[in-house]
């Protein structure tokens, strides 16, 4: 073999074919992983200081087991104490950058000068005695390591327990300001980190301490201290939740993604452990499909995850959209209601002078004048109805209108409404029908004034949109409820009118060629009334020219109570 006492030594090459089994699989997959998040990561978010220090947490670490794989795998004892001497520093190097990592994600800002001069205070001491006899004092030729520096050694163990105690304090400290989300992500990191320090720390001390009295061999020693590098593994996996769940470090990570390189890893962690060449070939081949596999199911969820967060951008759009489009409705109404207010003084003054020109207040007219007062009346009329619509739509779409739900008799409203609107069908010669209930209707609930206002709604429309034939008024009970149904043989409603005749501007086709001056609110109107009383209404009719019938269906048992609607 050659050995000699420096490039090659004997005990050297004895002590790697004793090394631990699962020497290759504790450093290198837990390497790959760690450096697979920290890339990952700060390609990401290449600008942000987070960023920068989770890499720089991966790549210590990372350089630590190539180092410490160095040593296991040489029989160079230049290369294995050049490697033994920087193990202490990179070890307390990630030690310290994992507590500047845990500032930086709970306060969400960088550190002050301060507390990073504490940070490089506690480095150089490594960094000063790193190439002298306080860190490695000599080569131990037939143990084929190398002896440590009590001071130095116990030095960063010091770090790495007040690195464990700090993060701790961190955690605990924050936790009591934070929502409850904050929470999770505190306790979720604070486990991960904490378990990787606790892990690698307890096991290089347990294997340093328990070897120096004699409790267990170098080679039990050395197998203890691989179990270690597991922690980074479990640190990085609490890290990929983090991004996965609640997006932390501002990245989107799909479950999938993680899923399929934790897979991927995994396999072809398998290599080391495969002894022939059958089986190499085999988890190669399941390697390969793993991995198309997982690239396809990678794409496929990215671009279901893409159209699902076009929906929600589109969702959130409508969203504000309704929104203005709600407060340009009560901008509307508002201004309707003032406008009204506005005309309806005028409009009031206009009737009065005109009525009292009809008295002869003012002395004699012509009859010339008359006729031309006569239109002008019936259309200041027109107008003092529409902008009591428009009043009435005002208070019930913001709420101010007032019911007074109270005891009353539907027959007597019904009789009244009978009672006006029989003249108003005599001049139009028509004939208004009243078809009585068979047997008296007990009192029922229901505000008197607006539900004479629906019904003499529907009677009025009836008598204008019927040229000749008949309107029928009519009361009839039911178990549960009372009906008044007004019928006629008017100009009827197209089945694609009838749908929406009830809202609000709305009016059928054929009406406006009838009647111009109707502004369709009336009906609107009387939809709300009858929501305000827990009833219904509505239109029925077999098409054009056939007639329709409007109904209004009372609850018997409505209880209503004097309220705004």
């Amino acid at each position: 073999m050659g050995f000699n006492s420096l490039t090659n030594i004997e005990s050297c090459y004895w002590a790697v074919q004793q090394s631990p089994s699962i020497l290759y699989y504790a450093h290198i997959p837990t390497a790959i992983a760690a450096l697979i998040i920290g890339i990952f990561v700060l390609i990401k978010n290449p600008k942000q200081i987070i960023s920068k220090v989770l890499f720089g947490i991966t790549i210590s670490f990372s350089l630590w087991t190539l180092l410490d794989l160095v040593i296991w795998t040489s029989y160079d004892s230049r290369k294995i104490m050049v490697s033994w001497a920087l193990l202490g520093f990179f070890n307390s190097l990630f030690f310290i950058l994992s507590v500047y990592l845990v500032y930086l994600f709970v306060d969400k800002r960088d550190l002050s000068i301060f507390k990073k001069t504490i940070f490089i205070l506690l480095i150089l001491p490594l960094l000063i005695f790193m190439p002298t006899n306080f860190n490695l004092k000599l080569f131990s030729d037939p143990d084929c390591e190398a002896t440590e520096g009590f001071y130095f050694t116990n030095y960063y163990y010091f770090l790495g327990l007040l690195s464990f105690v700090w993060i701790l304090w961190i955690i605990f400290d924050r936790y009591r300001k934070r929502n409850n989300i904050d929470r999770k992500q505190l306790l979720i990191l604070g486990f991960g980190v904490e378990s990787f320090l606790l892990i690698f720390s307890l096991t290089g001390f347990l294997n340093s301490f328990l070897v120096a009295k004699g409790m267990i061999t170098d080679v039990n020693g050395f197998n203890l201290e691989q179990y270690g590098l597991f922690g980074m593994p479990i640190f990085m996996g609490f890290l990929a939740y983090l991004i996965v769940q609640y997006k932390a470090f501002n990245i989107q990570l799909l479950k999938a993604q993680a899923l399929v390189v934790g897979l991927f890893i995994l396999i072809g962690s398998q290599f080391f452990f495969i002894q022939n060449n059958t089986n190499r070939i085999l988890n190669g081949i399941t390697l390969f499909l793993s991995g198309s596999f997982g690239w396809w199911l990678v794409r496929s969820v990215k671009e279901e995850v893409k159209r699902k967060e076009q929906l929600e951008i589109i969702s959130k759009q409508l969203a504000n959209a309704n929104i203005k489009l709600k407060r340009l409705d009560e901008a509307k109404t508002e201004f309707i209601s003032i406008a009204s207010h506005q005309l309806r003084t005028p409009l009031t003054s206009i009737k009065g002078f005109i009525s009292l020109i009809f008295e002869g207040l003012y002395g004699k007219y012509s009859d010339q004048i008359k006729d031309v007062l006569e239109k002008v009346y019936i259309s200041n009329e027109r107008l003092i109805k529409l902008v009591e619509d428009l009043l009435n739509i005002s208070r019930i779409d913001s709420g101010r209108m007032t019911f007074q739900f109270e005891k009353n008799s539907i027959t007597e409203v019904v009789n009244e409404v009978f009672s006006t609107m029989e003249m108003v069908a005599e001049n139009k010669k028509l004939k208004l029908e009243y078809k009585k209930p068979t047997k008296d209707i007990g009192d029922l609930i229901f505000d008197k004034v607006k539900i004479r206002e629906v019904i003499s709604n529907f009677v009025d429309n009836a008598i204008k949109y019927t040229q000749s034939g008949f309107v029928q008024l009519e009361l009839k009970e039911l178990p549960e409820t009372v009906q008044v149904v007004v019928s006629d043989s008017g100009v009827g409603i197209d089945k694609e009118d009838i749908k929406g005749i009830f809202e609000k501007f709305r009016r059928g086709r054929e009406i406006g060629k009838i009647h111009s001056d109707g502004a369709g609110l009336g009906l609107y109107f009387c939809l709300k009334i009858a929501n305000a009383h827990n009833a219904k209404v509505w239109a029925e009719s077999e098409g054009k020219g056939k007639g329709s019938r409007f109904i209004l269906e009372l609850r018997k048992d409505f209880e209503g109570k004097d309220k705004q609607s």
